[in-house]
């Protein structure tokens, strides 16, 4: 079974300024699943320096920002002043797990579960595994490293950590990936929030769907990384309109150079890029200035909270979510759990099932994308069976299913362990 105490070790978090990839949606998500289920959850991370230091965030959930003091000349996001922030996880973090946690479970007869996520914080895993062994504190520890994606994978000296914690991973693609380099992993997915399929919010879905107007909308959200698959997108955009389809892509992206190269690659192709950009985080503001834009690629530079992702996903004719190295793909559930058609890669999403849940490119050819897209436009009924089979394979990706995968896998590490 999961321990009543838990702590999640990972630099994104709630926060914005720690929302920057899935990463931060999973540990949140995880953490309030833990938490509903009556387990008492520390989420430390990399938050806002503006944020209180300490703050109660829901039934169980303790969410603890970790490194404000060096946030705070470093304000772009948790990343930023990444080196100094890993080395003060591994110098001040272990002893308070082991202090402040560990050591009061251990007088209670209990064990603390302790979930370390990416590469940040592998050398934190092995810094706790060390101090509660010197403080024969171990037998009480259930100690996880979680693998979400390869970045880092270079800087972790993989035997130490092999022998410190369990490595698990979040889907049979991760588990290949680490077993390059020698790494035996568990598997346990991501999940999303049960209130996810309630689908998303009618009035903000039907707003955005007027907003983007009757002919087709394609929609792309996530990094500028060549891993993502943009080019793919922007040709296949301009195969499409080609065909005689006036189709449109709206585009989400973060600051990364790597955005020029995309915006660059729709100008070759003669597809107008137009920035939609405001303050604020008013949906019916976004709808507006949605509605007031036509060109082929709008470029949105604007804050989307949760609720406005979703009802965008729903209102779209298609989610683009087609990367071609894609760990786990949380975009793609979160899309068929709102309602929408995605489009995924085909690595890491091992729940999509081509033309049955959602469309599946094996490849990064424009063209293949283009084809499928051109099918969807021309089949009606195509798109609805998609919706309502993606509706039901979400239904068994929640964090609740995650959960008891997580506790089977708890008592095979506690097993091992004695």
């Amino acid at each position: 079974m999961i321990p009543r105490q838990v702590a999640i070790l990972s630099f994104e978090g709630p926060d914005r300024y720690a929302s920057i990839g899935g990463l931060g949606t999973r540990v949140t998500q995880l953490a309030r699943a833990l938490g509903a289920a009556g387990h008492d959850v520390q989420l430390v991370f990399a938050g806002d320096p503006h944020a209180a230091p300490v703050e109660q965030s829901g039934p169980g959930v303790t969410l603890r920002r970790w490194s404000q003091w060096i946030s705070q000349q470093h304000p772009r996001n948790a990343y930023d002043g990444e080196a100094g922030k890993v080395r003060d996880w591994e110098v001040s973090l272990p002893p308070w797990i082991v202090g402040e946690l560990l050591a009061p479970a251990a007088e209670r007869g209990e064990r603390v579960l302790v979930i370390c996520e990416e590469w940040q914080t592998a050398n934190v895993a092995i810094a706790i595994d060390r101090a509660a062994r010197e403080r024969g504190l171990r037998n009480a520890l259930t100690l996880m490293w979680n693998a979400n994606n390869t970045y880092g994978f270079e800087k972790i000296h993989w035997p130490t950590l092999t022998r410190a914690a369990a490595v698990t991973a979040v889907s049979k693609y991760m588990k290949f990936e680490l077993a390059q380099w020698g790494v035996a992993a568990l598997v346990i997915p991501n999940g999303i929030d049960e209130a996810l399929l309630d689908g998303a919010d009618p009035e903000q879905t039907a707003a955005l769907r007027a907003a983007l107007g009757e002919n087709p909308a394609y929609v792309k959200v996530g990094r500028f990384d060549p891993d993502k698959n943009w080019l793919q997108a922007i040709d296949a955009l301009a195969e499409v309109r080609a065909a005689g389809i006036d189709a449109r892509l709206i585009v989400r992206g973060g600051k990364e150079p790597y955005g020029d190269v995309v915006f660059g690659r729709a100008r070759e192709r003669q597809l107008g890029v137009c920035r939609l950009e405001y303050e604020g985080t008013d949906w019916r503001e976004f709808a507006k200035r949605l509605s007031a834009v036509d060109s082929p690629v709008v470029h949105v530079r604007a804050f989307l909270d949760e609720a406005t992702l979703y009802a965008l996903y729903a209102a779209a004719d298609v989610v683009l979510a087609n990367s071609g190295k894609e760990p786990f793909g949380l975009v793609g559930l979160e899309v068929m759990a709102a309602g929408g058609v995605v489009v995924c890669g085909a690595t890491g999403e091992e729940y999509a099932e081509p033309f049955v849940n959602a469309i599946v490119c094996d490849t990064g050819d424009g063209r293949e994308l283009a084809t499928y897209l051109r099918a969807l436009a021309d089949d009606g009924h195509l798109a609805d069976d998609l919706r309502k089979n993606g509706a039901e394979t979400a239904a068994r990706y929640t964090w609740a299913h995650v959960l008891d995968s997580l506790a089977r896998k708890i008592a095979y590490v506690d097993a091992v362990a004695k």
